[in-house]
């Protein structure tokens, strides 16, 4: 059998307000590729995920990414520069927490899906 050279591994999330979630994305900074009028690639660099005009609660209330990041606490300014919570009212934020694996802090998109931003110690 022949063995394939991976390039990328990319998940699919769903959003509740499709469009809502695409200017978010587009604001904390991802590059969007429009697929169809229900599909885009958000894309920083070399990584990137699907976002899809489809929603089902128990599923996006329950999808968790990691981003690994370089520095959380340069990160963690980024976010705070960008004001994310009073342009999207359904966002939160979750402040740097420090684990003995390292630190990371939390997003919760427009739709709920959470992402943990982190860094790994040395």
């Amino acid at each position: 059998m022949l063995q394939q050279q991976t390039k990328s591994i990319r998940a699919f999330i769903g959003a509740k307000d499709f469009d809502i979630s695409r200017a978010f994305y587009r604001d904390l900074g991802f590059e969007e590729i429009v697929i169809s009028e229900a599909l885009s690639l958000l894309r920083s660099s070399s990584m990137g995920f699907y976002l899809q005009k489809y929603y089902v609660e128990d599923w996006v209330n329950n999808t968790t990414l990691f981003l690994e990041v370089t520095n959380v606490a340069d990160f963690w300014d980024y976010l705070q520069q960008l004001n994310l919570p009073e342009k999207y009212p359904e966002v939160r934020l979750g402040t740097i927490k420090e684990y003995d694996w390292g630190r990371e802090c939390f997003i919760h998109d427009p739709s709920g899906v959470l992402w943990h931003v982190g860094e790994f110690y040395p």
